[in-house]
């Protein structure tokens, strides 16, 4: 049985052959990180697992013995990090299904490099669907948190 932390919480798993997105949405009942294609494709379902982001609908329980695992509802629960704030200030959201996993992917950046280059965003935002099509201000967001919320 894999022992590991999602949001601070000490977890055993039960079902090892469940996707973690589903452990995390219907056993631990967290419902911020969305299902999005069931593929890894989308990023809707991304959270970061040992400061790295990934796709949580492509991924065991089994391997994840000793991890630490954010998702969206472990990031501020009240919307208060340096990110969120920025992308209600760059009016980022339009349906918002993106969001969770859109914000995941830029906490992660922000985290591994405070100051990235336009190209680091892509390459870290990379595989990140937005229907939408935010993609000019989610750039801005990230921006914007990475100067202190400074426009």
């Amino acid at each position: 049985m894999a022992k590991f932390t999602i949001d601070e919480k000490e977890i055993d798993s039960g079902d090892e052959t469940m996707p973690l997105l589903w452990y995390i949405r219907d056993v631990v009942g967290k419902h911020g990180t969305h299902f999005g294609c069931g593929q890894g494709l989308c990023g809707a379902c991304s959270v970061i697992l040992n400061g790295v982001s990934v796709r949580s609908c492509q991924l065991t329980v089994d391997g994840l013995d000793g991890a630490k695992i954010t998702t969206i509802n472990g990031i501020s629960e009240s919307g208060g990090n340096a990110v969120q704030q920025a992308w209600l200030e760059e009016k980022v959201p339009q349906c918002g299904y993106c969001q969770s996993g859109q914000i995941i992917s830029a906490t992660a950046l922000l985290e591994k490099n405070p100051n990235p280059s336009d190209e680091d965003i892509d390459a870290a935002m990379s595989g990140n669907i937005c229907r939408c099509g935010t993609y000019p201000r989610i750039k801005k967001a990230i921006k914007r948190a990475a100067q202190g919320g400074k426009k």
